[in-house]
């Protein structure tokens, strides 16, 4: 009789949890696949440059030396590096909750029941021996071993390690991706550094040549052919090209700090070429073709394999709806006194249990985390499709920079060649009376900003150069 209404109401809540079961929302899907453009500017070249290990790819050995340095000490590197190690302990607690939980307890206690209660009636009424009643009160020794073991029937905590190992590899290209900006931002500003000395020595060379008109401008005035104010006027260009000077001797400090501290050190001198940067020619860029990005960039892979996650997110969401099947055992040895705990099989204990538990009326907290499993692949998904678009137009943007950015310096070497030619007309025009000295100011204020901004353009196509190296997801290999 009992047996049977137990029965009952077994079937009764599983057919309850199998109804409960039926109303689990669907997966959204979505589609992430947007095909990227066939080529750039038509340009169907798959020859890539970001094959190219980054020690081969820059040629400069100090470069490659501060380079290696950055890789072995910079800080924000390091953190990354933590971060891969935080996601794989997270596979071995993933992995953990796989397997059955097994443990070991030892105890003592100690129990006084009522005389008039069943329990207090059975125990003065019982013998364990011949003549030997029950003691009380009642102590309890037990030493056993336990397990707890949740069956994975709905696959949510397989999902739960697959998730933790693709975030683990989403760490990795996070790694990745952090490699190759550093690489490219001492790149940067090593080039910037070596357009700072180039333009110090121009300067320097400039003040020298502003002086030497300073004394002519003296001796014609002495002569009567010149004016005070033509001789303040060359003093004070003098002192603005000195000015200029410690303005860039300014940025260079600061340019060698920035060095040091993207390579994890304190101020020191960097050690590097301070010949004419003029004469560095940029490397040949083969951007190969749009669908690389996908393999080759860390930020793309990182972005989809958080997008694959997210997804099974989603599945162990929904794996909540249904009901958990969860086994339970125990086995040791149980007396109310310690020499009692060596008689088999006597002081023997051992359980075995099965339980089936799931939602049934309030499952708002399961819907909500549900939605918002939900609405974070959406989040994962749009950044993946943002990834790809922005890498589609950091190649591009720099593919154009570099072919205009080539053609203004070729236009900027042919002023500088002529402003540089001038400067020699005006002075022996000036010295001739032929031509005054505001001619001869303009000439040499105009040499000088035309060579600095040579500098300046050589400076942006050594960085267009390293920029698009970093954007086709090359100098992490």
């Amino acid at each position: 009789m009992y047996k049977f209404r137990i029965n009952q109401c077994i079937g009764l809540l599983s057919v309850c949890l199998v109804i409960a079961s039926c109303k689990v929302p669907a997966i959204t899907s979505s589609d992430e696949n947007k095909p990227v453009p066939g080529t750039y500017n038509n340009n169907g070249d798959t020859t890539n440059i970001s094959n190219i290990e980054w020690r081969k790819f820059f040629t400069d050995q100090n470069l490659v030396s501060l380079i290696d340095t950055a890789l072995k000490n910079n800080q924000e590197l390091m953190m990354t590096l933590q971060e891969i190690e935080i996601a794989r302990n997270d596979i071995r607690v993933r992995q953990g909750a796989l397997l059955p939980t097994v443990g070991v307890r030892a105890g003592a206690g100690v129990e006084k029941v009522g005389r008039y209660t069943s329990q207090g009636a059975g125990d003065a009424s019982t013998e364990i021996e011949p003549g030997k009643e029950m003691p009380d009160p009642l102590m309890d020794y037990t030493i056993a071993a336990y397990a707890n073991w949740e069956v994975d029937i709905w696959k949510k905590l397989h999902n739960a390690k697959k998730a933790a190992i693709t975030r683990y590899l989403s760490t990795v290209e996070g790694k990745n991706f952090v490699v190759t900006n550093l690489v490219a931002e001492v790149a940067n500003s090593y080039y910037e550094l070596l357009s700072f000395d180039n333009q110090l020595l121009i300067v320097r060379q400039n003040i020298e040549l502003q002086k030497n008109a300073l004394e002519i401008v003296k001796v014609q005035k002495e002569a009567a052919r010149a004016t005070e104010l033509a001789v303040k006027k060359f003093e004070a260009e003098v002192l603005k090209s000195q000015s200029l000077e410690f303005e860039i001797l300014q940025n260079i400090t600061e340019s060698e700090n920035k060095i040091n501290f993207l390579l994890g050190r304190y101020p020191q001198t960097i050690i590097r070429d301070k010949s004419n940067m003029l004469d560095l020619l940029p490397a040949v860029v083969n951007s190969g073709i749009p669908s690389q990005l996908l393999a080759n960039r860390p930020d793309i892979k990182k972005a989809e394999l958080e997008l694959t996650a997210a997804k099974l997110d989603v599945k162990i969401a929904r794996a909540e709806f249904y009901p958990s099947f969860g086994i339970s055992a125990a086995a040791g040895l149980q007396a109310f006194k310690p020499s009692y705990l060596v008689k088999f099989p006597e002081s023997l204990l051992y359980s075995l249990a099965g339980d089936l538990a799931g939602p049934l009326i309030n499952r708002n907290a399961i819907k909500a985390e549900f939605s918002s499993a939900s609405a974070r692949q959406l989040q994962a998904l749009y950044n993946y499709q943002r990834t790809i678009l922005n890498a589609y137009f950091e190649v591009s943007t720099q593919l154009s920079n570099i072919g205009n950015l080539e053609k203004s310096y070729d236009l900027k070497a042919k002023q500088v060649d002529a402003l540089t030619k001038s400067i020699d007309i005006s002075n022996d025009l000036f010295k001739s009376a032929r031509a005054d000295y505001f001619e001869v100011l303009m000439t040499q204020r105009d040499a000088l900003e035309s060579k600095l901004e040579l500098i300046e353009t050589k400076k942006q196509q050594m960085n267009a150069v390293v920029n698009i190296y970093r954007n086709l997801g090359g100098g992490w290999k």
